[in-house]
């Protein structure tokens, strides 16, 4: 671990394990799967992907004191998924900082990040329904390093249709 705060060093961890899960999902779909509907009352992919851009800029600001939360209107697919990365490279930035948290990692990881989990997980669900299946993985064998972050990850280990 890089920083001596086991707590904070997970955190970070699982911020990149959401990252490469969100990449997956994201990685290869159609612009036309960003408004695909699975029913009438379900949000599109877009709209969960700008929610998650939302949880993270939340927990960004949560982290520095300034909890503020924002409901974004989503934008075309691909400007969607660079907000998600960014979001995410600002947030494991002011991790990997020695910034102090106003917050415990606990707090942190049970809302926002949780949530981002769930969301991301409900996109590669969306991605079966809509036709553009993701392979399942075996995400304890993943490469996935704190810091890593962006929508370039390592190459799956074990994959399985």
């Amino acid at each position: 671990m890089k920083n001596s705060d086991t707590k904070r060093e997970m955190l970070r961890h699982t911020v990149a394990t959401l990252a490469y899960r969100g990449a997956k999902a994201v990685r290869g779909a159609p612009e036309s799967f960003a408004s695909f509907k699975a029913a009438e009352t379900t949000r599109t992919p877009a709209e969960i992907l700008a929610h998650v851009g939302d949880l993270l800029d939340w927990a960004l600001s949560i982290a520095k004191g300034e909890e503020t939360w924002h409901n974004s209107k989503p934008v075309k697919w691909n400007k969607e998924v660079q907000r998600f990365h960014s979001s995410l490279r600002a947030f494991d930035k002011y991790l990997a900082s020695k910034s102090g948290l106003s917050a415990s990692c606990e707090r942190l990881f049970q809302g926002p990040i949780a949530d981002a989990l769930t969301h991301v997980g409900q996109i590669a669900m969306l991605r079966r329904m809509a036709g553009k299946p993701i392979r399942g993985e075996n995400y304890s064998r993943a490469r996935i390093e704190s810091g890593r972050v962006g929508a370039q990850q390592e190459k799956p280990q074990r994959e399985f249709d």
